[in-house]
């Protein structure tokens, strides 16, 4: 009966110990600053016991750091399919070892909202190079003329700009001897 408590006690600091570790291991947008938009992938599952064990391949995806656009190359290793982005989106991603090793998230499919799986991409940066998409058919252009792309498109995954803006149309600019011919007809 003495032990009791103790044992009480001891049980309720686990627990309590383990309820804090959980909560740490919590990921939130604000630890992953950085955005991947991945084009393409491929991989091969592996199976124990008929359940997911791991997927491994490889892909081709841009980089979102700084408001640079930046492709690479990727080999990765995960416990659940990586699936390409849809649209113009990107997934949360944070350097575990700069320029070598991304960790992105993936939404839970049929999960609660915000339950994510991490993924770690094994990353080959293309220097000055960027990936882009168009008509189903993967492209590389130099990254300055798609970071020239993102900014008349009003694209900035990294704040929060997930979808691109078709640039308004200009009206054609007047030459100024035809205003100096439209003002002075309106002046009369």
């Amino acid at each position: 009966m003495r032990g009791m408590p103790f044992r009480a006690l001891l049980v309720f600091c686990a627990f309590a110990l383990l309820s804090a570790g959980a909560s740490a291991s919590k990921r939130t947008a604000a630890d992953f600053p950085l955005r991947v938009h991945v084009f393409s992938h491929s991989g091969n599952s592996f199976y124990h016991d008929r359940m997911l064990d791991s997927v491994q391949g490889q892909g081709r995806a841009n980089l979102y750091e700084n408001g640079q656009p930046h492709g690479f190359d990727f080999a990765y290793e995960c416990s659940v399919r990586l699936m390409g982005s849809p649209g113009a989106e990107t997934y949360l991603a944070r350097w575990k070892k700069p320029g070598r090793e991304l960790e992105i998230l993936l939404p839970v499919l049929g999960g609660k909202p915000g339950d994510m799986n991490a993924c770690d991409l094994k990353v080959t940066l293309k220097p000055d190079s960027a990936y882009f998409l168009h008509g189903g058919v993967i492209g590389e252009e130099p990254a300055s003329d798609f970071k020239k792309w993102m900014d008349e498109h009003q694209y900035d995954p990294e704040h929060g700009k997930n979808e691109p803006v078709r640039p308004q149309q200009q009206p054609p600019a007047v030459p100024a001897a035809a205003q100096t011919a439209q003002s002075s007809k309106a002046a009369q």
